[in-house]
């Protein structure tokens, strides 16, 4: 007889409060059904998209104390406070990054002597993520790019989408959009800015490649896709190469201005390393040829690629002002000489029940299974940041961080 391994899902308590949940009901039922030695039980929550009554109705009972767990499963980071000495947590960390913000945290779990998994980093042999919200993420973020377009030229309203009912709702407003000759420019190539592309291409948004979006001129709308061969170039004048440029993104400078001076909307969907270059700095916003007057910051690094990303705003308020010639934030649409900023970290939130459906789905597919087998293909072990308190080899280049210094 197999060993029962139990999960709890944590109740989440990051602020501003997230409402999703890694496991739904039904994806819960459904790893329990496919592993009868595995049982999950959710600590209670009065925030979490899907109700108490939605789980105890599933069978899957609610427990305040999870100390009992094997593994304990959020989405965001959890409080210093309501972390459990000794046990195994998976969540969002945000610190394999050196995140200032987070240096604390990962000094508390350290202490506390934690196993911490990130699912940002719970990948396959190839490095590509299992699992992410990384498609819900651009969903909204290029939505609420549309939003802030709309309020700057008063030509449009859009309903914040997490007064939308689901993500139906939310796209059935787009008809609404009614955009000028401007160029929208998206860069990445996952499922972030996949997701970004199903919202402009949903306007009917007519798509151009890199070379036409610099060099032509439009009577409508276009929209533009951007890899890091487009925005980064070898310092020593050599081709592009992507194995290069994933081991030593320090070699690489930007290559980005050019965009600049074209587009007029910018939805970061990439993935930055914070050793690859910035895409920007603050002195070329101040050039009268900088274009961009709406910029959402989907991959919301700070201190990041983007200078005018001063800090991750909320779903409630999800908008500043970035004033170039100052350099400081200020009132959203205030000046129309302010880039309108969005840097929402949580956008999956506004859609908590369908994000979390297919977060869940996945997990239960392609991620759990290693936790109660053998992990012969190392996707514990490559999520693993630390094992029982310490950091583990993949992660030492975090000594320092965790050090306070």
């Amino acid at each position: 007889m197999q060993k029962k391994f139990k999960i709890g899902l944590v109740k989440e308590t990051k602020t501003p409060p997230d409402r999703r949940v890694a496991l739904p009901p039904a994806q819960a039922v459904e790893l329990m059904k496919r592993f009868p030695n595995v049982e999950v039980v959710v600590q209670p929550s009065e925030l979490r998209c899907f109700k108490d009554l939605e789980y105890t109705e599933s069978g899957i009972p609610l427990q305040n104390d999870l100390s009992d767990c094997d593994l304990l499963i959020g989405v965001k980071e959890v409080k210093i406070e309501a972390l459990i000495p000794n046990k195994s947590y998976l969540f969002f960390a945000h610190v394999a990054k050196k995140q200032p913000h987070n240096q604390k945290l990962i000094k508390a779990i350290a202490e506390k002597g934690i196993t911490l998994l990130d699912h940002e980093y719970i990948t396959n042999q190839k490095g590509e993520r299992l699992v992410a919200f990384g498609r819900w993420a651009g969903i909204v973020g290029a939505y609420n790019a549309m939003r802030a377009r709309g309020i700057r030229t008063d030509r449009y309203n859009l309903r914040p989408a997490h007064e939308c009912h689901d993500y139906k709702d939310m796209m059935s407003g787009l008809k609404n959009v009614k955009l000028l000759p401007k160029k929208i420019l998206v860069s990445g190539g996952g499922r972030v800015a996949g997701g970004a592309l199903e919202v402009f291409r949903a306007i009917g948004v007519k798509e151009v490649s890199p070379e036409e979006y610099l060099t032509k001129t439009y009577t409508e709308p276009v929209l533009c896709r951007i890899d890091p061969w487009h925005y980064a170039k070898r310092k020593d004048g050599q081709p592009f190469d992507w194995d290069h440029w994933v081991k030593h993104p320090m070699e690489y400078e930007s290559a980005f201005l050019p965009y600049t001076k074209v587009t007029d909307i910018f939805v970061a969907c990439h993935y930055w390393d914070f050793r690859s270059p910035h895409f920007f700095t603050k002195e070329d916003m101040r050039s009268p040829d900088f274009k961009i007057t709406v910029i959402a910051d989907v991959s919301c690094d700070v201190p990041g690629p983007i200078p005018s990303t001063l800090r991750a705003t909320t779903i409630a308020d999800p908008f500043y002002g970035y004033n170039p010639a100052l350099e400081r934030e200020e009132v959203a649409f205030t000046s129309k000489k302010n880039v309108t900023m969005m840097t929402v970290d949580n956008l999956p939130g506004e859609l908590p029940r369908d994000a979390s459906e297919d977060f869940g789905k996945t997990l239960v597919e392609m991620v759990i299974p290693h936790f109660l087998g053998n992990d012969e293909e190392g996707v514990v072990k490559r999520a693993t940041i630390l094992k029982d308190g310490k950091l583990t080899e993949i992660y030492s280049y975090l000594q320092e961080y965790l050090d306070g210094k």
